[in-house]
């Protein structure tokens, strides 16, 4: 039987509708700051959807666009005039940055009641403690919607494939918070499919688009697809998507399921952060 998709846009439009509503309960307008550094296509893309998905929900929402040739010294200046905006309660530093600047520098310039992706060491710190504040905003996508198929995570083995700071492991540690037995794969993992096929829910987030085939994946498991890669004109994920379909028991898309998550999280963390500043 064909697994059962698991439908981002659905359940981010959830989320959004959530957020909208518990914002007209306020009595102030929560407030978000992205900062974007060059003009790289893709960032610009996405920071235009947020903008748009802040008018949704009724965010007053700022970008700032910085030159690409900006020094580091000058975007975390930016950074720490917004940390001191009361009117501002949730920052995002839009990666990638340019070579010359030192992303994580500048995303833990960010104060950490304000780091709505977080991503900062305060918050990253906090989560390996099992001290969940901010959840960075595409793993804790992942899990909502590994917890929208009605599977346990408890007791699972979840095998990550990819280690960013981004994705990778942060997903790995929040799902070991929740008592999987995880494991991380990397581009120096021997017999990698030995490793796959093991998973209850595979998470791939190595960036090789259609990396992983039907052969690598336990039957029934929970796939979820991070990558979003171009494949001759397709926008294809680092799963194939096709033949493991055949296999899984349920599968994100892609496009339409990672990717809306992320930005529906990010709206649902900036609530969050504005409230615990504004009560």
């Amino acid at each position: 039987m064909p697994a059962e998709i698991i439908d981002g846009n659905r359940l981010a439009k959830s989320i959004r509708s959530e957020t909208r509503r518990q914002v007209k309960k306020l009595k102030f307008t929560p407030g978000i700051a992205v900062v974007q550094v060059g003009d790289d296509p893709a960032s610009t893309i996405y920071v235009d959807y947020k903008q748009k998905d802040c008018e949704r929900v009724r965010f007053h929402s700022e970008v700032y666009r910085m030159s690409e040739r900006a020094t580091q010294d000058e975007v975390i200046d930016r950074i720490q005039t917004l940390n001191g905006r009361k009117e501002i309660h949730a920052i995002l530093a839009q990666m990638p940055v340019p070579d010359q600047i030192d992303g994580q520098a500048v995303i833990d310039a960010i104060a950490p009641e304000k780091d709505t992706d977080g991503l900062g060491a305060a918050n990253l710190g906090n989560l390996m403690i099992n001290r969940e504040c901010v959840l960075p905003c595409t793993p804790a996508g992942i899990v909502r919607l590994i917890e929208s198929t009605g599977e346990e995570i408890e007791g699972k083995h979840a095998v990550c494939v990819g280690r960013s700071s981004l994705v990778g492991k942060p997903i790995g540690l929040i799902l070991l918070n929740r008592n999987a037995t995880v494991t991380y794969c990397h581009s120096r993992t021997r017999h990698l499919a030995e490793q796959t096929r093991s998973a209850d829910i595979l998470i791939v987030a190595a960036g090789k688009p259609e990396m992983i085939k039907a052969d690598m994946v336990k039957a029934g498991a929970i796939v979820i697809d991070v990558g979003i890669n171009r494949l001759e004109g397709r926008l294809v994920g680092d799963v194939h998507y096709e033949s493991v379909k055949e296999t899984a028991g349920y599968i994100t898309p892609v496009p339409g399921g990672v990717g809306p998550m992320t930005r529906a999280i990010l709206l649902e963390n900036t609530l969050k952060l504005a409230i615990s500043q504004c009560g």
